[in-house]
């Protein structure tokens, strides 16, 4: 169905069934941009964390700044 196809039959239809197919409609439309902006958060969360994971993997690594903690617990090297 095209768009003036539904424009023809909401012609036909009264005022206050038009405005529900009207609300029915944006409800539709809200929907899908907040599918797409959480999509859009996640992807976004993801890529920060992995920046984050690169930034800290020598802070992190063997002989790095805070593997130094772990020789108060005896858990590290001396």
């Amino acid at each position: 169905m095209t768009q003036l196809d539904v424009l023809a039959e909401l012609k036909k239809l009264s005022t206050t069934e038009r405005l529900r197919v009207a609300e029915e409609a944006l409800q539709l439309v809200r929907q899908e941009l907040e599918l797409v902006h959480s999509i859009e958060a996640r992807s976004g969360q993801k890529q920060r964390l992995a920046a984050a994971a690169v930034a800290l993997r020598d802070d992190y690594a063997a002989g790095g700044e805070l593997t130094a903690f772990g020789a108060l617990d005896g858990d590290g090297p001396p």
